[in-house]
Formats: structure tokens, C-alpha cells, sequence
């Protein structure tokens, strides 16, 4: 088997622009060093090129380096290129309006979930969150859905590379009580979080197929006090219905 070429240094400009793009008030070049471990002279280089092409920029004040123009445009191109969204969106709003809660669209990337669109609940107490927000992978209903679609050789690495983390009291830890989770998200077409990430908060998701290269999902989130035992039930079969009225809709896309 061929082996990757693995480019470290453009890895180490991604691992940086990450830190960049996550720091709400930027970050300094000691600031970047100290927290990916990555030395102050490799640093400079890469932000200096990165800020060259307008990737980031460099505030002469405070010497913070923030997201740039060039970065933002490219990340615009990008989500405009997703036209599933476009799809997926009046079913998403015809969900929000039979659960009554906020209802995401998202893909898997990497270790993490990435939201790229929400159509949000019309009550006054709701969840949300910003289109572009990353989720951990291994959190919640949309961990269980995307992790449940890898193959069992591939869960079986990646469980044991990555550690399941404890977020409330109500997170799965133990690895074979995760995998049996996984096999009733693969069985029952739908994954459940009851307050497994976010105490007081539950969540439904269900599977969209592959769309090129992008693997989406849909999932509804509310407060436990409104998405009830009962009232999920529900919930469960509109969440599963909107995901395969979404699938019928891609499968006659040109």
C-alpha cells in the first residue's frame, strides 16, 4: 500500500488557522506557539505567508493575528457550493413547524460535525447556534449517527484512538454500551441524545445519504421539558419522514 504524503508544514498552517479562526479576540505568535507546540520561528514563517496571501491579518496594535478577507471568501465559495442546503431547506422548515423546535442541517467533517444550516424554533426559549459551528464527532446524536455509518474495522480504530468523553451524567463512556447504541442507530434508522452532551437538552437525528463527497444529516433540538417521552415519539418519525423526503429530493437532482 502506497503510503500518504502527509505535507507537515501545510498541516501545521491548517492546525494554525484553526486556532486563529476559534479565538475570539486572536491570537499573538507566542500566544500560537504556546498552545499547538509548534516553535515561535515556524510559526512567524507560516503567518507571514499566510498573512501574504490574506488568509490572516496581523493587528499592528495589538500584534493579533484574526481571520482574513481572502479566508472568509474561500469559506463563502465553499458553503455556496453545498446546493443540498437549498434542497434540504423548505423540509427543514416544514419539520420546525410540526416539532415546534429548532431543527440543523450538517455534514461530517473530520473529527467534528459541522452545522451548515438551522432553521430555528419560533419559541422564546430555544436552542441555536451559528451556521459554520464544529461539533465534536463523538458527542450527542449526530456522533452516534455518523459514527454508526463507518465500517465496524474503522469504529473499532477510532474508538480506540480517540477515548469517549464524558460531557453530563448522562454520557455513554463505556465503549460496548457505545457500540450498542451504534447498533440500534443502524437498526432503527434514527440516533437519540437524552441530555448525553448538553444537560437538559435532547436531540433526534437522522441519516441523509452521501451527496458527493459530503455525508449530511438532519436533527431536531429542543429543551427535555418540551421534547417530553411522549412528545419525542413523535418527534422521532417526523425527524426519520423529513430524511427521507430529503433523499427522494436528491435522488431526482440532475
Amino acid at each position: 500500500m502506497t503510503k500518504k504524503y502527509q505535507a507537515p508544514i501545510v498541516k501545521k498552517a491548517f492546525i494554525i488557522l484553526k486556532a486563529i479562526s476559534t479565538s475570539s479576540q486572536g491570537l499573538r505568535i507566542s500566544e500560537i506557539s504556546t498552545r499547538l507546540d509548534i516553535s515561535k520561528s515556524t510559526v512567524h514563517g507560516i503567518t507571514a505567508a499566510l498573512e501574504d496571501q490574506g488568509a490572516i491579518i496581523r493587528d499592528s496594535v495589538s500584534k493579533r493575528y484574526a481571520i482574513g478577507i481572502t479566508l472568509m471568501e474561500l469559506g463563502k465559495a465553499a458553503y455556496e457550493r453545498i446546493d443540498f442546503k437549498n434542497v434540504a431547506r423548505p423540509v427543514m422548515e416544514e419539520l420546525m413547524e410540526q416539532c415546534q423546535e429548532s431543527v440543523f442541517l450538517g455534514i461530517r467533517n473530520g473529527d467534528s460535525v459541522t452545522v451548515i444550516d438551522i432553521v430555528e424554533s419560533r419559541k422564546d426559549f430555544k436552542i441555536t447556534s451559528p451556521i459554520g459551528t464544529a461539533l465534536p464527532l463523538l458527542a450527542g446524536a449526530t456522533g452516534k449517527l455518523f459514527l454508526s455509518l463507518m465500517e465496524p474495522k474503522d469504529l473499532q480504530k477510532y474508538l480506540h484512538s480517540n477515548p469517549l468523553i464524558r460531557y453530563t451524567p448522562n454520557t455513554i463512556t463505556d465503549p460496548d454500551q457505545y457500540e450498542n447504541e451504534l447498533r440500534k442507530v443502524q437498526k432503527n434508522g434514527f440516533a437519540a441524545d437524552d441530555e448525553e452532551y448538553i444537560s437538559g437538552v435532547r436531540a433526534i437525528a437522522a441519516p441523509i445519504k452521501r451527496y458527493g463527497a459530503y455525508i449530511p444529516a438532519i436533527w431536531v433540538v429542543g429543551f427535555k421539558a418540551s421534547m417530553s417521552d411522549k412528545k419525542i415519539l413523535s418527534i422521532i418519525e417526523q425527524t426519520r419522514d423529513a430524511a427521507g423526503r430529503i433523499n427522494k429530493k436528491l435522488s431526482i437532482q440532475p
